[in-house]
């Protein structure tokens, strides 16, 4: 293969105590040549998230309205490579990734999301990793947190991500088909504070219930409401 055949892309919303343990992360992919490009959407920070993915080398594109669908399509859009590696600002990936990540790009007809984990020692974070492995082995709905790696012919042929203000991960994951996508071992570790400001359990519950209520038919509009 050649050298930089990966676009990550990165949506942000004032993610500046966040994201610059997701780009550290990264640096091993840069290394290796993979990486061509790390791209990040913005929706109009307030604060220093712009000036340190400046420093940081990413591409840095404004989007006109937030929302994480709409965001990752304009990443996509711009992207230079074909092979294109979503992911959240909290979210870090662990040791190893860009080997599991070379290793899927000789299956350019699956897509790929990591093994979902917690950057806590909580026991209720090894309780909810895995209930979400549970959801994922039984529907193949990996949420965003667990990064998208998708060739961009096959994103194309999907439709890539639509501009609704939820669900919209579920969206793409049910678009995928779960034959067509896989779950590579390797982790990745996103942010548990909004589970510990809200409690694990009743966090877990609410977006249980969202996403029962989305899958029966539910409008992401009305969901998004009940989730804020």
């Amino acid at each position: 293969m050649t050298r930089g055949e990966l676009s990550i892309i990165i949506p942000t919303l004032n993610a500046q105590m966040l994201l610059p343990r997701c780009l550290e992360a990264l640096s091993s992919g840069l290394g290796s040549g993979l990486i061509k490009e790390v791209i990040i959407i913005d929706a109009g920070s307030t604060d220093h998230t712009l000036s340190m993915a400046g420093s940081a080398g990413c591409r840095v594109i404004s989007s006109p309205q937030k929302g994480r669908g709409r965001q990752m399509h304009i990443g996509a859009n711009n992207a230079k490579s074909d092979w294109f590696l979503f992911l959240h600002a909290d979210t870090f990936l662990d040791h190893g990734w860009h080997d599991a990540i070379r290793a899927q790009m000789q299956f350019p007809e699956f897509a790929a999301a990591f093994t979902l984990a917690f950057d806590s020692p909580a026991k209720e974070a090894r309780w909810l990793e895995k209930r979400a492995g549970q959801r994922v082995r039984a529907l193949g709905l990996p949420y965003g947190d667990q990064g998208l790696l998708i060739h961009r012919k096959l994103y194309t042929s999907l439709g890539g991500f639509s501009d609704i203000p939820l669900m919209e991960d579920v969206e793409m994951a049910k678009k995928i088909g779960k034959s067509r996508l896989r779950i590579l071992t390797t982790k990745a570790i996103t942010s548990s504070d909004k589970y510990e400001r809200y409690g694990w359990r009743k966090r877990a519950w609410k977006n249980a219930f969202l996403l029962s209520r989305y899958l029966m038919g539910a409008s992401p509009e009305k969901l998004a409401k009940l989730y804020s």
